[in-house]
């Protein structure tokens, strides 16, 4: 098991967190930690997710003209 202090919400401060014993083979590596003092769990995102493409903004068009 591996320790890290990290901030938890529920103790509202600084506590130390450890990994569990990992099914998945992450080893100390593991992405889920527990708060030693309360037993939050908490998921650290390990990998980058891209940036979404924005649409590309388009201005209304005018309302068609029309010859009297």
């Amino acid at each position: 098991m591996s320790a890290r202090e990290l901030h938890c919400d529920v103790c509202e401060g600084v506590q130390p967190f450890e990994a569990p014993p990992c099914a998945d083979g992450h080893g100390a590596d593991c992405p889920e930690l527990i708060c030693t003092r309360c037993g939050t769990a908490l998921l650290i995102a390990t990998f980058a997710f891209p940036a979404p493409r924005l649409a590309a903004t388009t201005r209304p068009r005018p309302p068609a003209r029309r010859a009297a």
